[in-house]
């Protein structure tokens, strides 16, 4: 069968190549629209996904991490004596915005903590040390950052909210979601934000080694009146449900990808309807020589299931080449197995749906009709 499937497929090419094209648009736009919303999704929960803390303690009332409201400085030591926490560290985080010499203005996220640890980032560095972050006005920002800051570089000169800063280090891909990403000490932050002594944004917790995260996580929301303690996998899900339950962004991509989906059933359908017209007489002629309408139909289907493989293979290159290239300008996403069983299940459900079309087609034709005229 699978010889007799090839051969259908090889004898109009021109077809042959119109259905693989149809898979394979439908393919490359279904992961350009999941790897860009990962991307998106996975910028709104950077904060909280790049900083390594057990706990994250904020107003009770926030669940994004992008939008938080400042409570009392006082509640950091409440946090620190509580049975089970290491070490609690403040965090300031708040909005600026950024001017450069050359006219260029951006809206820029203050990150500021406690040196020498900076508990709340940068997490790593490609250029300067921690150590560089403790002069007065020093800043840190993402290579990937430094085109919406006028193609800035270390030792660049600017001015946040008036008041004169400079780059000293860099780090690549921490990028934020809707804004760019300073990371810089506790005090400037204060300062540069307007904030006072008396307000914090987060406090980040380490808990004492043996002791269980969400033991203290549960004491801390018991004990302290106006804050909630969060593990940040679950602070990182309440902040991207939060922002997608707010915008329109799942329902754009998720209706980009069942366009593209639907598309794809047709393109595959009609052009294998075609095929299956213009082979009328040979269908028709496996019939008269005994061929059940059960084994034309697993014909067809074979066929289908020979350009979903190729297709998909083809299709996933250029997504990998669309991942790699995007890449180079700080859109960084990842697609695990899991997600890539789901595009080659996607190409079969279009391949396989699509040959619905022939295989009615097909079943209505009577073995006599090759001996008409």
């Amino acid at each position: 069968m699978f010889r007799t499937a090839l051969q259908f497929i090889l004898f109009d090419k021109a077809k042959g190549i119109g259905a693989l094209l149809g898979i394979v648009i439908s393919l490359f736009l279904i992961g350009q629209q999941s790897g860009i919303f990962l991307y998106l999704t996975g910028a709104m929960s950077s904060l909280v996904d790049n900083t390594a803390a057990d706990l994250w303690v904020v107003d009770n009332r926030t669940t994004n991490v992008n939008a938080l409201a400042q409570f009392d400085t006082r509640i950091l030591r409440e946090v620190a004596s509580l049975p089970g926490v290491a070490r609690a560290y403040p965090v300031i985080i708040a909005g600026g915005a950024a001017s450069f010499p050359d006219g260029t203005n951006a809206g820029v996220q203050l990150i500021g903590s406690e040196a020498p640890a900076f508990r709340a980032g940068p997490r790593t560095l490609v250029q300067g040390s921690y150590a560089d972050l403790v002069p007065d006005g020093a800043m840190s920002f993402d290579l990937f950052d430094s085109k919406a800051l006028g193609g800035a570089r270390v030792g660049a000169v600017f001015e946040i909210g008036g008041k004169r800063v400079y780059l000293a280090t860099m780090s690549e891909g921490l990028r934020g979601f809707g804004a760019v990403y300073m990371y810089t000490t506790l005090e400037r932050a204060r300062y540069l934000a307007n904030i006072p002594t008396t307000k914090i944004s987060a406090v980040l917790v380490d808990v004492r080694p043996g002791a269980d995260p969400q033991q203290v996580r549960d004491l801390i929301n018991r004990s302290i009146y106006g804050v909630r303690a969060w593990q940040p996998a679950a602070f990182a899900a309440a902040t991207k449900k939060t922002v997608l339950g707010t915008s329109g962004i799942a329902t754009s991509f998720g209706t980009l990808i069942v366009f593209a989906v639907i598309s794809g059933f047709f393109i595959i359908g009609l052009t294998l309807y075609s095929t299956a017209t213009d082979r009328l007489k040979d269908y028709g002629t496996l019939k008269a020589i005994g061929a059940s309408n059960g084994y034309v139909a697993r014909l067809i289907l074979l066929q289908a299931v020979l350009f979903a493989l190729v297709g998909f293979g083809v299709g996933y290159g250029f997504i990998e080449l669309f991942r790699f290239g995007i890449s180079q300008v700080g859109v960084l996403f990842s697609l695990g197995w899991g997600l890539r069983a789901v595009f080659l299940g996607l190409t079969l459900l279009i391949s396989l749906g699509g040959s619905v079309f022939a295989i009615r087609r097909i079943n209505g034709v009577e073995p006599a009709s090759v001996f008409r005229g």
